[in-house]
């Protein structure tokens, strides 16, 4: 049988499959082929004569990330605040990044507009082309663009970013039915969901998953995952008109003499703030060769 893999919790894999969840255990050789198995993983497994089962093998992935830990995404919504922590320019930029290098669509999702007004914030991401929200879990109004997206897509859909940003508020929100569906893997372990621990998928009504995810401090994400010199101008999408147009073909566009992007920047064709993050995460890897990265998790 295939199916995809909601969770792993405890060295069990819960694995669904024509509408049933089954508890198994991965076979021996599968982390040895694969790494760690991931939720959104599409694996095969068998059923045993007592309902449980074995996962024999983890089919091939589109994608990954190491945090959130989740396999085969194709939406990353990107959650900030107003405050409590307060917006992060270079945070939400390293996380696009990382899924614009990975294929997947990245979201702005900037929650408590009930503490003060976001649409500055919002604004960096409009003219970068990158679809962005301002919502406040308080208020139900304020969802139903976001709800709309969410529910437009299908396969997987990821909530993350920083610790209290409410993640968890803005999908208990979105889903009110969700604490009661998200006993369906917990009741098995015997607890409850009141804080998000580790990666989880649960169904949305009009077909996919959304994953909500464990939160991350600034410290942890800067370690998680690299993108290289060479392919960070590219996940900087609004970059993409200008990078032919630099004089010299090894331009790096953090300030040289001809660099096109360095002028449209100037001419306030690209935001400020998107590229003082660019400058910033370049001069964090361009020291980086890829074998430093062969073996890092």
């Amino acid at each position: 049988m295939v199916g995809i893999l909601r969770q792993v919790i405890a060295g069990f894999c819960y694995v669904e499959a024509g509408g049933v969840l089954y508890e198994c255990k991965p076979r021996g050789n599968i982390k040895r082929a694969v790494g760690n198995i991931l939720a959104g993983d599409n694996v095969e497994f068998c059923v045993m004569s007592n309902g449980t089962g074995a996962v024999e093998k983890v089919l091939e992935r589109k994608n990954s990330l190491v945090r959130p830990p989740i396999a085969n995404v194709d939406r990353l919504y990107i959650i900030s605040a107003h405050s409590t922590p307060a917006p992060n320019a270079l945070i939400i930029d390293r996380i696009i990044a990382i899924a614009e290098s990975k294929g997947i669509e990245p979201i702005v999702v900037f929650n408590k507009s009930d503490m003060g007004n976001l649409s500055a914030w919002k604004e960096i991401y409009d003219k970068a082309g990158i679809t962005s929200f301002i919502v406040s879990a308080k208020e139900p109004e304020s969802l139903e663009d976001l709800k709309k997206h969410l529910f437009s897509g299908v396969g997987i859909s990821v909530f993350t970013g920083n610790s209290g940003v409410g993640k968890s508020s803005i999908l208990n929100a979105l889903l009110p039915e969700l604490n009661l569906s998200t006993g369906e893997v917990s009741e098995k372990l015997g607890r409850g969901r009141h804080t998000t621990r580790r990666v989880e998928l649960f169904k949305l009504p009009e077909g996919g998953y959304i994953a909500d995810t464990p939160g991350f401090s600034s410290m942890d994400f800067e370690h998680c995952e690299t993108v290289l010199k060479d392919r960070l101008p590219l996940c900087f999408r609004e970059f993409e008109d200008y990078l032919s147009e630099c004089r010299f073909t090894s331009c790096t566009h953090t300030g040289e003499n001809g660099c096109a992007v360095k002028a449209a920047v100037d001419n306030g064709l690209i935001g400020e703030s998107r590229y003082k993050s660019y400058v910033s995460l370049y001069n964090e890897v361009k020291d980086i060769k890829e074998w430093n990265l062969k073996g890092k998790k």
